[in-house]
């Protein structure tokens, strides 16, 4: 049976790359490539000509059934544009696939974009959880942050520089100013930028100055276990039913319920 390699690619500069993927870029028969122009640049640059092929979201399916009889002639590289294959790119499909038939997968690590931001961040990294990329749709990408609102390990996303404000506003929204993160921007490139502080600096920040580049933002996990959502409505509304002004309930609920006081009044004004 032949191997599929899973092969981590830089995610920035040429230079990560490890001894091991470029020897078996060399060998295998096939590199099965998210993008085949990006790809080729890593190839020229250290001589390797090995037969290239797309494989990305939109004809996974039809190459991957070509990949799978490709495997019958030799082994095959995956690689994504940037960084370990699958992490929110395509090929999970593939990869169960080839499993399915029979065949080998081997993971060939390196570079991985989640992980050096993690390291660099100055959050803790004994525990983390990695999302992607957040929705494009605001309703969608709210209802994502609501779901970790109350996640304890350091959480990981990416985003795109024309909707990092938009998620940044969400972030402070749903998990407060004062939740500590760091923004960082086109590791290992020319212009590798990493930005520490709370989300409200963050949003402070990046208001004035134009991202530009690919983002991973890396965000603190909760410091306490905060009130579920119906909890906090029951507790508002019998606050504000004695009679309290929806500023002074959404001071006193903060300082138990680990929600913001932001938070908190806005959903006052959802109450009769």
């Amino acid at each position: 049976m032949a191997i599929l390699y899973l092969v981590a690619t830089p995610i920035g500069n040429l230079e990560d790359i490890t001894l091991r993927a470029l020897r078996i870029l060399g060998e295998v028969q096939l590199i099965a490539a998210e993008d085949t122009r990006q790809t080729r640049k890593l190839l020229s640059h250290y001589q390797i000509h090995t037969d290239l092929v797309s494989y990305h979201e939109y004809n996974k399916q039809e190459q991957g059934r070509k990949l799978l009889e490709q495997l019958a002639l030799g082994d095959i590289a995956l690689v994504s544009d940037a960084g370990m294959p699958l992490l929110s790119d395509p090929g999970y499909e593939l990869v169960h696939d080839v499993l399915e038939a029979g065949h080998e997968v081997r993971p060939i690590p390196g570079p991985s974009a989640p992980l050096a931001a993690l390291v660099v961040s100055g959050l803790p990294a004994d525990s983390f959880v990695f999302h992607g990329y957040l929705p494009r749709k605001e309703g969608e990408r709210l209802r994502v942050l609501r779901e970790t609102a109350q996640e304890r390990s350091t959480i990981l996303f990416f985003e795109v520089p024309h909707r990092l404000n938009a998620a940044l506003e969400n972030m402070e929204s749903v998990y407060g100013s004062d939740r500590r993160a760091a923004v960082c921007r086109e590791l290992t490139k020319k212009f590798e930028e990493v930005k520490r502080g709370t989300l409200a600096d963050m949003r402070a920040f990046f208001a004035v100055h134009e991202p530009r580049g690919e983002f991973t933002i890396v965000l603190e996990g909760a410091t306490e276990i905060r009130w579920n959502d119906e909890k906090l409505r029951h507790a508002l509304a019998d606050l504000l039913s004695a009679g309290m002004s929806r500023k002074q309930a959404a001071r006193d609920l903060a300082e138990v319920s680990g929600w913001s006081r932001n938070q908190i009044y806005e959903l006052s004004l959802e109450e009769k």
